[in-house]
């Protein structure tokens, strides 16, 4: 694997530096995740995702000797993911200056909310509230109703620049040396949100809800239910696309109205919606998988481990009734391999304090005074 020889510290929290960590650790970084002794204030729910592929130490940081070990720690690694509020690390005595200063190589991952500067820097927020801000939950849902689309755009689009910023400064540290690398959730939201931005530029974009082309206002990109209550997703854009899409529900483009006409886009929405409904979900994939209808199932969450493009890739393993999908991108010809299960808060401190050279009686000594457990 590509960062098999990248040493990643991740510094417990919630949302997006979690998802980091383990996407590093997907790509063969031994990440190790330092975790609060009794696992963490608030239980994240999705720790069991989120947290595989790697290895845990407990330690009390607000403990000196918890921090020396921290520091330790920092000093042979290659990179370092926190996600605390800003000056939360500095009060610990775990600024970038103090880090870089002792590991000049150190890439240091600071993730946060509303990123470090502006009025809002200091306050506690969500992924709904960040995504807020930028344009992105406005833009989503139905013409009545914002959709937060769950926490996929905020701490899903955060996590992957936080990956992206630290992976590019990884490579540039031999000419620049260590540094840090501030990723907001804000800052990132807004970033995928610059096509949109560029269309309401050029007159192209309405800004309000499902009354645009990929918003579900288009007839012929939006999801239909089907006789049996299940739903097709239909992404047929491109005229040549539309026709293929027209030919699977038997419809004559001459009796229709034209696809971009925006003024009659309910009508036409009216007439697939009944062709939709005539059958079932099954039927519909039988007649459109293999063609470029774009037009495929929508499954659930229950159903899409099973469904046999994904059992062919092997986009999800794990045992029946706790699936998880495997990592992503995959590197060369090498099939995904799983990330190994969440280990609890604490599963490997004694180990991981050994490999730091501590003696068997300091590590009694450091778990003695709750420093580590």
């Amino acid at each position: 694997m590509p960062l098999r020889d990248v040493t990643v510290v991740e510094l417990a929290g919630l949302g997006p530096v979690p998802f980091a960590g383990m996407v590093l650790a997907g790509l063969g970084a031994n990440v190790t995740r330092v975790d609060r002794p009794g696992g963490p204030a608030i239980p994240d729910p999705m720790i069991g995702a989120v947290g595989r592929g790697k290895r845990s130490i407990a330690l009390d940081l607000k403990q000196p000797a918890a921090i020396d070990v921290a520091r330790q720690l920092l000093a042979g690694a290659d990179i370092l993911l926190e996600g605390y509020r800003p000056g939360v690390m500095e009060r610990l005595g775990l600024d970038p200056d103090d880090c870089l200063a002792e590991n000049p190589k150190l890439i240091y991952g600071h993730m946060t909310g509303w990123g470090s500067e502006g009025p809002f820097a200091t306050m506690a927020g969500h992924d709904i509230n960040y995504i807020g801000l930028t344009g992105a939950l406005h833009a989503i849902g139905d013409v009545d109703q914002m959709a937060p689309p769950l926490n996929i755009v905020g701490d899903g689009g955060g996590a992957m620049f936080l990956v992206a910023g630290v992976l590019a400064a990884l490579h540039d540290r031999e000419l620049t040396g260590g540094k840090v690398v501030h990723s907001a959730i804000v800052d990132g939201a807004a970033y995928l949100m610059s096509p949109f931005y560029e269309l309401l530029a050029i007159g192209q974009w309405e800004d309000r809800r499902h009354a645009n082309i990929l918003d579900g206002g288009a007839p012929f990109y939006t999801t239909y239910e089907t006789s049996d209550g299940g739903s097709m997703a239909v992404g047929a854009l491109e005229p040549h696309f539309y026709a293929e899409l027209l030919k699977g529900l038997e419809l004559d483009a001459a009796d229709l109205p034209d696809q971009y006409d925006q003024s009659r886009w309910p009508e036409l929405r009216h007439i697939i919606a009944a062709r939709f409904a005539a059958r079932t979900r099954s039927a519909w994939m039988a007649v459109f998988d293999g063609t470029d209808a774009c037009t495929t199932p929508v499954l659930s969450l229950r159903d899409a481990p099973d469904y046999p493009h994904n059992v062919e890739r092997g986009v999800f393993g794990g045992l029946a009734g706790h699936r998880l999908p495997n990592p992503a991108p995959r590197i060369g010809s090498e099939r995904t391999r799983a990330l190994s299960e969440y280990a609890p808060p604490g599963a490997d401190t004694t180990t991981i304090l050994a490999e730091l050279g501590l003696g068997p009686d300091e590590i009694a000594a450091l778990i003695r005074g709750g420093a580590a457990s």
